[in-house]
């Protein structure tokens, strides 16, 4: 097992793997721009390193940087966290290649999964259903027009190299591609240096939902069941939920059962998220996500298993030790994304923490860095905080949920939290019944 791992990122999940770590006996090295010097995992940390200025890229995007705060901490592995270069394959490998564990998946596998188009080719061959759609990409506007004639409309053009919303365009009928396959270009090239953009069937009313899988270096490998992340705002996932209470159990089994062969068939190792979109009964694989995710705490609370832990385990050459069939979900829970946002417009809201309470009590679980006094800087994510409730039932974990989000107090900054508050009153909402568009148009008619 590891004796010290570097932490290759910021806030809530730069303190959710350091908590992993000492529980494991792990020591940690936290690593932050001048801008988190008094964040709580560099508090918490055994060893600290600044790695620059508050910008990104002169600090947690840089490379060198990291290795270097690696090599003279004595580091024996590195935890990429999400975001940042989390799913960087170059990053993955220059951290190999200097004698450090990356706790992830391979560069192989990283490098697959994120360019959209290999991704979905891989996930053809591994047996996943896909979205109709082009087999590369789309080269030009009368390519764009013959395969929408044949795939029917609407279809939606997404970048090849990118997520996130950017670079996706929705065209209805002839009229509408031209400016739609345009505009995703110039997006994609503007947001990710590649302006490459494949075209898909687009799904009209979808339900995203997302499996969890872990996978060994000696074969094993198993899912850990289903999130439902349909809640979301200009592409960005707002609330998850697991398990999804549009499923039934028939289709749990099947949707999870394929995405844990499909980890065998691609020998996959580490921690992974295959997301699907679900309407009408079937279900469509859009991408594959190689890190943690934000909204991973939600699986846990259901499963009982640490996941950063298991990344961890994997990463050190441990099998799972366990099977499928050991598997056991408990219960329903729910994670409520706390933003530095205005909850009316959603313009960022950076500044000191003056008064900082968190909820408690039986299946309350809050992961976050914030403190009150503590400053939140204007130059990263705008997520602070997230809440986790689990009960017994949908039922007992909205009812906690709900008291939960009474309780929660964070002053100085605007938050979502009054989103999430008005959340808990729609009926809606609190008959599972929403899909991939309902949030927006909740937002955009005040929360009614």
């Amino acid at each position: 097992m590891f004796e010290k791992i570097l932490i290759a990122n910021r806030g809530e999940i730069a303190l959710r793997i350091h908590r992993a770590c000492r529980e494991m006996g792990i020591r940690t090295v936290a690593v932050h721009s001048t801008a988190d010097s008094e964040a709580m995992h560099v508090r918490l940390a055994d060893e600290s390193v600044c790695l620059g200025p508050p910008s990104a890229r002169d600090s947690y995007l840089n490379k060198v940087a990291l290795l270097s705060a690696a090599t003279i901490t004595g580091a024996d592995a590195i935890h990429p966290g999400y975001g940042f270069l989390s799913e960087n394959a170059d990053f993955a490998e220059m951290v190999v290649e200097h004698g450090f564990t990356f706790i992830g998946p391979s560069p192989a596998h990283i490098r697959m999964m994120g360019d959209k188009i290999t991704a979905k080719r891989a996930a053809q061959h591994a047996g996943l259903p896909i979205v109709p759609g082009s087999d590369g990409a789309v080269q030009n506007e009368a390519e764009a027009l013959a395969l929408a004639n044949e795939f029917g409309y609407p279809i939606l053009f997404k970048a090849t190299a990118g997520g996130g919303g950017r670079g996706m365009k929705v065209a209805t009928c002839p009229e509408d591609l031209v400016e739609a396959f345009r505009t995703a270009r110039a997006e994609a090239g503007a947001a990710f240096g590649n302006s490459e953009v494949y075209m898909e069937k687009y799904l009209q009313a979808p339900r995203h939902i997302e499996v969890q899988v872990l996978g060994d270096s000696h074969g094993g490998a198993v899912h850990l069941g289903e999130r439902d992340c349909s809640l979301q705002r200009k592409h960005q996932k707002v609330l998850e939920e697991a398990r999804s209470p549009a499923l039934n159990e028939e289709q749990r089994e099947t949707i999870g059962e394929t995405a844990r062969r499909a980890v065998e068939r691609l020998g996959y190792t580490n921690a992974g998220t295959m997301e699907f979109l679900y309407e009408n009964g079937q279900f469509y694989f859009i991408e594959m996500n190689t890190r943690l995710q934000v909204e991973h705490p939600v699986t846990e609370m259901i499963t009982g298993i640490d996941l950063v832990r298991e990344q961890i385990r994997i990463a050190a050459g441990a099998p799972l030790g366990y099977t499928q069939k050991d598997i056991r979900f408990q219960g329903h829970a729910i994670e409520c994304r706390v933003n530095a946002e205005d909850p009316e417009t959603f313009a960022p809201s950076p500044g000191r923490v003056t008064d900082f309470h968190q909820p408690g009590g039986m299946g309350v679980r809050v992961d976050s860095g914030l403190y009150q006094g503590v400053m939140v800087p204007p130059h990263y994510d705008s997520m602070v905080a997230k809440l986790i409730v689990h009960g017994a039932s949908r039922n007992e974990c909205l009812m906690r949920l709900r008291r939960a989000l009474d309780e929660f107090v964070i002053e100085g900054i605007h938050t979502t939290l009054p989103l999430h508050r008005k959340l808990m009153r729609s009926p809606t909402f609190l008959d599972g019944a929403y899909d991939i568009h309902w949030l927006e148009h909740f937002v955009e008619q005040g929360g009614s």
